[in-house]
This record gives C-alpha cells, sequence and structure tokens, in this order.
C-alpha cells in the first residue's frame, strides 16, 4: 500500500469516527530537512567548526558564475 492509499484510509476511518483528519503525507518534510540542518550547525558552532557547509560556497559560484556569449 502506498502513502496516499494509506492517507485516504486514514482519512475515511476519521471521517467515520468523527476525529480530526490526519495531515497528509509529505507536509511536513522540509520543516523536518530545515530542523536537521538547523541541529548540524548548532553542533558545529559548538565543536568550533564552520557552520556552513563546504560545498555551499563552489556550489554559489558555479551557479552565479558569468557567462561566455
Amino acid at each position: 500500500m502506498t502513502a496516499i492509499e494509506q492517507y485516504l484510509l486514514d482519512t475515511y476511518r476519521a471521517t467515520r469516527h468523527g476525529t480530526p483528519v490526519p495531515p497528509p503525507p509529505g507536509r511536513d518534510d522540509v520543516a523536518a530537512l530545515r530542523a536537521i540542518r538547523t541541529a548540524a550547525q548548532f553542533e558545529a558552532a559548538v565543536s568550533g567548526a564552520p557552520t556552513t557547509h563546504p560545498w555551499r560556497h563552489a556550489l554559489t559560484r558555479f551557479l552565479h558564475r558569468p557567462r561566455a556569449c
């Protein structure tokens, strides 16, 4: 059973029982990833390491480089 099928089944059961409908799958994924990133940055700051990802600067330079016409 896929996540969406399980969600639909849970929604049906919730409406039949008069309980609150569960949140849709994937709704809080971005918030969870941000929390993980924040925790990693906090751990790095406490240990004295740089708080940014080592590839972030290289990726920024690559994406924003001047293009030859």
